[in-house]
């Protein structure tokens, strides 16, 4: 497989299937952010789709910094495009919360027990804003200020909305490994 630079190189200079090969060396890991936004599969191609053209478009802008940029610079894009398109879809599911108090949460979260697929369709399951704010916190490593700034809501907000997404999964998480607590819980 050829290296980022020479890849990048053959994209500058419109090299025959240097496209395809941009393509198909990155769908894969950009789908998956795309997906862990989105909720589902068919807003994550879409996704995936304007990203990848606003990729191919502005390439002779990126500026390359080593081994790496270039696979970070495109999930820059793709989660850009993804917050984009949610705030389109739906721009109360990003509205603000009412603050609630911030509980010291020690309860073990055995996410090794659970496959990687299905954790990302847990994730998918998230309402919306949630699921946003989860991402950026967990995944992007933003501070609740930088989402809040990024989203156009309080930080405030955004600790809360971090919060019961963190419940929600963990509960999610709880049902999978012991779907008799599931059962019981459902017959009470």
């Amino acid at each position: 497989m050829e290296t980022e630079q020479k890849l990048l190189y053959a994209l500058r200079r419109g090299e025959r299937g240097a496209g395809r090969q941009l393509y198909t060396r990155y769908s894969g890991r950009l789908m998956a952010v795309a997906l862990r936004y989105m909720g589902n599969g068919d807003d994550a191609a879409d996704v995936l789709q304007d990203a990848m053209v606003r990729v191919l478009t502005s390439i002779n802008r990126f500026e390359y910094r080593g081994e790496g940029s270039l696979s970070a610079w495109m999930t820059r894009i793709t989660v850009n495009t993804a917050l984009n398109q949610l705030k389109h879809r739906q721009p109360a599911a990003l509205e603000e919360l009412p603050e609630m108090a911030k509980e010291d949460d020690e309860t073990d979260n055995p996410t090794a027990d659970v496959p990687p697929e299905e954790l990302t369709r847990m994730i998918g399951s998230l309402p919306d804003g949630y699921r946003t704010v989860l991402n950026l916190y967990v995944f992007e490593g933003m501070t609740h200020r930088e989402i809040a700034l990024r989203l156009g809501i309080k930080e405030s907000s955004s600790a809360s909305q971090y919060f019961r997404a963190k419940r929600m999964l963990q509960q999610k998480i709880k049902e999978y490994i012991n779907p008799t607590n599931r059962h019981r819980e459902e017959k009470i």
